[in-house]
């Protein structure tokens, strides 16, 4: 394989010049504590100390370190005397090429955060500008072809911040670099159902933030786009609307979006801030959603009663050859009453090969049925599946008063009889109830329930209790199986967090078992 080019430094090309208003971007948490002190992933470390490499904390906590995420989060401006330092101390001690901050996935968010940052009236100084370029040079021999998906997203969408932020032929060879990458991999990556096709809802926030951020952009500089590149700009605001229902269909009632794949609160801006945003850009907010919202190229559904929602997960892992953020979770849900979470799958608190990394991707740590001990799709290493669930036999009906959906898969056929998990929610205005059968009752299969932090539940019997919920609502629930039984189990809403909850397991007699959950 031939040797990447070194870095280029030489002097930025000029700045491009725009009258349109640059319309401000959805904004995340304070990251910055002080001129050296940050907050990242719910640790705490300060870069005086830590320099901007190196063991004392893992890889990912450092790309969130050179994204610079805080220029652009809430009340930015009133950091700014804390902000230059850092940016300068960036520059001086990240010589081009050196380390991990220049690996192309954080070199491109560090790229659009620093534009978005001058966008909003910050000024760059020389030696920024000439490094941002350098940054775009350095990119743009470097993208990630290799791992696809959000990340090429990612580098593409820096290489057009920067080929229009800067004017002149080195900066349009990036950004029609970019446009070229984008033009197909929106129709790759964005599904018909509005969806980013790695079937994440954290991950799909990310890439709504990119599309309104390239809205954003492509309004800014509209005089100087060329016709193939504003048809792209209008792509995308068509694109959009769907976007946000996708992102609306996978949230609970507390509006903040479920848990599926590698998904965790505090990456993505929140939904508040994106709707927000799209509101900016004059972007149609999503309609109120119907009694049942299919996501057919997604595989998601979303069944809803005025005192209840569910989402379930009745589709493939991912694309067959990017499914690096899929869980096994084929056949999971989660559900609401009242407003509060109820049912949550387990989150995502951290990524590596470790046995917790593996461990949260697994069945177990999801609302679905497990058989034989084994995961239902073989995830392996940090970002890898082997052999996989493939979902059939995907039904719904309603009617006045229920709702019904019912899906199959087969990822437990390399076992003994090929077994087979079939699933039936029926949501009623006043019940829910979840059934489970297992096609070769010969092996141990166990339905698992996991309970938000928040809910209380009690056992009256083997097959019976109350969950209690926040503002002390009691709901009965009651089981068909063997005799249930109540685990310790931990929920992850944000990496670095993990938070005590329970787990209720329900299991299988002669491969059947169900759970009715009910309220006055």
């Amino acid at each position: 394989m031939a040797a990447k080019p070194p870095a280029v430094m030489m002097a930025a090309p000029k700045l491009r010049l725009t009258s349109d208003a640059w319309m401000q971007p959805a904004r995340r948490q304070q990251s910055l504590l002080s001129s050296t002190t940050l907050d990242l992933l719910n640790t705490k470390a300060d870069v005086s100390d830590i320099g901007w490499d190196g063991p004392q904390l893992d890889t990912l906590w450092r790309y969130n370190q050179h994204y610079f995420d805080d220029l652009n989060a809430f009340a930015s401006a009133k950091r700014t005397v804390w902000q230059r330092p850092l940016l300068q101390a960036w520059v001086d001690q990240n010589p081009p090429g050196e380390g991990v901050g220049w690996a192309p996935y954080p070199t491109s968010l560090r790229i659009v955060n620093w534009i978005k940052w001058a966008l909003a009236g910050n000024h760059l100084d020389r030696a920024l500008l000439d490094s941002l370029a350098t940054q775009a040079r350095w990119l743009s021999q470097r993208l990630e072809w290799h791992l696809l998906g959000n990340h090429l997203f990612a580098n593409a969408k820096a290489l057009i911040f920067a080929g229009l932020f800067f004017d002149g032929q080195e900066a349009n060879t990036w950004r029609t670099k970019g446009f070229e990458i984008l033009v197909r991999e929106t129709g790759e990556q964005i599904l018909a159902d509005g969806g980013q096709f790695e079937l994440s809802p954290m991950y799909h926030a990310i890439a709504f933030e990119d599309v309104l951020d390239l809205i954003n952009l492509g309004q800014h500089y509209a005089p100087d786009l060329l016709p193939d590149e504003t048809e792209l700009i209008a792509t995308w605001r068509a694109l959009a609307p769907r976007m946000g229902h996708w992102l609306s269909a996978m949230s609970h009632p507390d509006g903040a979006f479920s848990f599926f794949n590698d998904s965790a609160f505090g990456i993505a801006p929140s939904n508040e801030e994106i709707f927000a945003y799209a509101r900016r850009l004059l972007i149609n907010e999503p309609a109120p959603l119907p009694r049942v919202t299919r996501l057919r190229e997604s595989g998601y559904a979303r069944l809803s009663q005025p005192d209840a929602v569910l989402i379930a997960d009745v589709g493939a892992v991912g694309p067959d050859y990017l499914p690096g953020h899929a869980h096994a979770d084929t056949l999971s849900f989660e559900a609401s009453l009242f407003g509060q979470r109820l049912f949550v799958n387990s989150g995502t608190s951290l990524y590596g090969t470790g046995p917790e990394r593996q461990r949260q991707r697994g069945t177990a740590a999801h609302n679905t049925v497990v058989v034989g001990g084994v995961n239902s799709s073989d995830v392996w290493s940090g970002f890898r599946v082997g052999a996989r669930a493939s979902p059939f036999g995907v039904r719904w009906h309603s009617d006045e008063d229920a709702l019904e959906l019912e899906g199959c898969h087969d990822g437990y056929r390399s076992l003994a009889g090929a077994p087979t998990h079939t699933r039936k929610w029926r949501l009623a205005p006043r019940a829910l109830c979840v059934t489970d059968h297992v096609s070769n009752g010969a092996h141990i299969a166990e339905a698992r329930f996991h309970l938000h932090p928040d809910i209380l539940i009690s056992l009256y019997s083997p097959n019976s209790g109350k969950f209690v919920l926040k503002n002390g609502e009691r709901i009965a629930w009651r089981s068909e199986g063997g005799p249930a039984r109540l685990e310790h189990a931990t929920w992850h809403p944000e990496f670095g967090k993990s938070v005590d909850n329970t787990c209720l397991v329900v299991p299988l007699h002669q491969g059947r078992s169900a759970l009715e959950v009910s309220w006055a």
